[in-house]
């Protein structure tokens, strides 16, 4: 059983052997011997038997946690509706003493909901002989309720002592951290779906109709479709894509529901896609039937193969092979605009080194690294262990889809027994890179307003096809699956509520200004009002409207070329965002605390929806004005493009045909393509805007001179 674990790792990258392997000791990248009390134990999960029934249809969805000292260090897959469930899978585990039992609990797993405990047993490691293998049959029980009986759990053991050896090959590549980046591994393709229609749904509410919406899920990745009220044959037509990380696809659970307010929601039915039964690069449309309920699910899927993400050593570089780099020029130049529309552009990212990081553990150090995200890309450095100015060397590749994405870079210390500490954080837009240049980079905070200790030592390419970004500019956005639930935070609020005040006293003393003129408070003025009242009116024309806005873009941009900029720091949001840090670090104390209700959840969806929709129309106002503020230089210049296409358009063409070729295109829109997707290309737009806190939240800081590479280099010269 030892040979198959043989040490195969390079480049302080892990191996995965043909077992499942975690260390539930301190993991190390210095390759160190192992400590006199270290043990290897090989776990065989065989099988189950008379497991407990947890699902109304009299079934399970059975799988295993192995837990020691408090950390999960193994959990079996799901093996669906079956009491008597057959696993058959290995685990490699190294502990460093015998003290601690190995857990075993199993759980039920409920799409959606909170899975349901099955039962646990423990087994105490000191009463293995060791280098002899064990067959053992536990059997679960509910510490709170003894009696009941939930069947028994079948496993084979050996028990290793690992004197001498290097405990590399067990490194696990700092991967103990939360779900967020559980996962965070390179994806082998990526899974396109567009949720049509459904037909026939069950009736869930008194009125005889739902309010169906739909969950996918594949792995960790999730997604959850709009709610459509009051129907049993919705039509959703929602596309959005999955990365498929199993090089033999994987199983993709889909649940309906209900919606209903203020209560728990109804449960419609189930169904699942065996990505592995799909051939590759072919739409496959699929019509679902749901178990445990009524009624179909219409959907497409598309399995498409890629190899968009990579990680690679320093010394090899795409960009600085002038061959590749010809090969990555030619593929985004402005000859292939119709090529590939998805493939906006190229980015490459140096993570070179960070200095005066944050000490995390008691002994004055760190174990930090890195997490490289843009959108749902994520890739991971290795672990430098011990070390507050960690050199990782490493380069990564994303294929870009959006040119209006951030790149994130955020700074971990890995900790062995819970997640780990959050040591500063860099958010990049894309649009803001200087290529081929090596920055330091001020580490933030976690909601990105201030400085925390230490740099980061980045160096970033962008390569784009400015058509392809623009067209894409005009399509709905990337959804990140993997992000933080909202909370209810009254700093939160406060924040968006005096957000949305600023927009909408903007209006309201727009109107004052308007009204006073009405009531002749200054005759001059009213006087000049009502004589240019009469121009415009008698000689307006739509072509205007566009020619207005472009006339303030343009005066805005000439302003701030001639260094008269009328954009100020917004030091009230800076201030809030910052009361809200404070907030959050409070509450993270007091996160232990028990006292909260049921009902109290109630109330919280409530006003977390209420905050919600504040910071949309807040962000909404903002980013109309950072459009014609010149936030983002290349919106505004595609603005300026657009507003001259529309005012040559309505100039030269009367507005009935405009209004003719609009009303025909909306009726016919169906017809001719039966799963368009709806959207709106003017919000599509403004999405790519930022808004004010996003504009804080990207503003870069200046580094301390002492962090300078080229001060640095003068002083080794010296």
């Amino acid at each position: 059983m030892l040979d198959s674990c043989k040490l195969k790792s390079a480049c302080n990258l892990p191996f995965i052997c043909n077992k499942k392997i975690n260390t539930a000791g301190t993991s190390n990248a210095e390759v160190p011997l192992a400590d006199p009390g270290m043990y290897q134990l090989n776990i065989t999960l065989r099988r189950g038997q008379s497991l407990a029934a947890r699902d109304r249809g009299g079934t399970s969805d059975p799988y295993v946690k192995f837990k020691i000292g408090g950390k999960e260090v193994f959990r079996s897959k799901i093996i669906h509706k079956n009491l008597n469930p057959v696993w058959e899978e290995k685990a490699c585990i190294l502990v460093d003493h015998l003290r601690e039992p190995l857990y075993i609990k199993v759980f039920d797993y409920d799409f959606g909901l909170q899975d349901d405990f099955m039962g646990s047993a423990f087994l105490d490691l000191t009463q293995l002989e060791l280098n002899r293998p064990t067959d053992v049959t536990l059997t679960l029980k509910d510490p709170h309720y003894p009696d009941h009986d939930l069947g028994i759990i079948l496993l084979s053991v050996i028990l290793t002592p690992k004197e001498g050896e290097s405990r590399d090959v067990f490194q696990t590549q700092s991967l103990r951290l939360s779900d967020l980046h559980r996962k965070s591994h390179l994806w082998r393709g990526i899974v396109s779906i567009t949720l049509i229609e459904g037909r026939d749904l069950k009736a869930m509410d008194s009125n005889g109709l739902s309010d169906p919406y739909v969950k996918f899920r594949l792995g960790h990745q999730k997604y959850k479709s709009k709610i459509m009220p009051k129907t049993l044959n919705p039509q959703w037509r929602e596309q959005f894509d999955f990365h498929l990380y199993e090089e033999r696809g994987g199983i993709i659970d889909i649940t309906a529901w209900d919606k209903d307010a203020g209560k728990r929601d109804d449960f419609i039915g189930r169904c699942q896609v065996d990505l592995s039964a799909l051939s590759r690069e072919q739409t496959h449309k699929l019509e679902l039937q749901l178990e445990e309920g009524e009624g179909h699910l219409v959907l497409l899927v598309t399995l498409t193969a890629s190899a968009t993400v990579s990680i690679s050593d320093l010394s090899i570089n795409s960009l600085e092979d002038q061959k590749e780099r010809e090969e990555i020029l030619k593929r985004y130049s402005p000859l292939r605009i119709f090529h590939n529309l998805k493939d906006v552009g190229f980015l490459q990212v140096k993570v070179i080194r960070a200095e005066g990081l944050m000490a995390a553990d008691v002994t004055g150090k760190s174990d930090p690294f890195c997490v490289v995200e843009l959108n749902n890309d994520r890739l991971l450095t290795h672990t430098v262990y011990k070390n507050l100015n960690p050199e990782w060397n490493k380069v990564f590749t994303f294929n870009i889809k959006d040119i209006h994405s951030v790149l994130e870079v955020t700074v971990y210390d890995e900790d062995r027994d819970r997640s780990a500490d959050f040591l500063g954080k860099v958010a990049i837009p894309l649009l803001s890179i200087q290529n081929g240049e090596q920055k330091a980079y001020v580490l933030k905070n976690k909601q990105l307003t201030g400085p925390t200790k230490g740099v980061i030592y980045l160096e970033i390419d962008v390569i784009f096809n400015a058509v392809k970004a623009s067209l894409r500019t005009l399509i709905p956005k990337e959804q990140k699956y993997i992000e933080e639930e909202n909370r209810l935070s009254k700093q939160l609020l406060l924040r968006n509520f005096i957000r949305m005040k600023r927009c909408v006293m903007v209006l309201v003393n727009a109107a004052y200004y308007v009204n006073s003129c009405f009531d002749w408070d200054s005759p001059p003025r009213s006087l000049a009002a009502f004589v240019l009242f009469l121009f415009v009116v008698w000689n307006f024309e739509l072509y205007m409207i566009p020619l207005v806005l472009l006339l303030l873009l343009t005066w805005n941009y000439f302003l701030i070329i001639s260094g008269k900029d009328n954009r100020q720091r917004d030091t009230v949001v800076e201030d809030i965002l910052e009361d809200e840090e404070e907030e959050d670090d409070k509450d993270d104390k007091d996160s232990e605390k028990k006292g909260f209700i049921n009902k109290i959840y109630a109330i919280q969806e409530v006003c977390v929806s209420v905050q919600n929709i504040l910071d949309e129309v807040a962000s909404f106002g903002e980013r109309i004005k950072n459009t014609f503020n010149w936030t983002v230089p290349f919106l505004s210049w595609l603005a300026i493009v657009a507003l001259c296409v529309f005012t040559v358009i309505l100039y030269c063409i009367p507005l009935r045909y405009i209004v003719l070729v609009w009303g025909i295109n909306k009726f016919t829109k169906k017809l001719r393509s039966p799963y368009a997707i709806d959207n709106n290309e003017l919000l599509d737009f403004l999405s790519r805007v930022p808004s004010d806190v996003q504009v804080v939240q990207y503003q870069e800081l200046k580094p301390d001179p002492s962090h300078s590479p080229y001060k640095r280099k003068k002083n080794n010269l010296g």
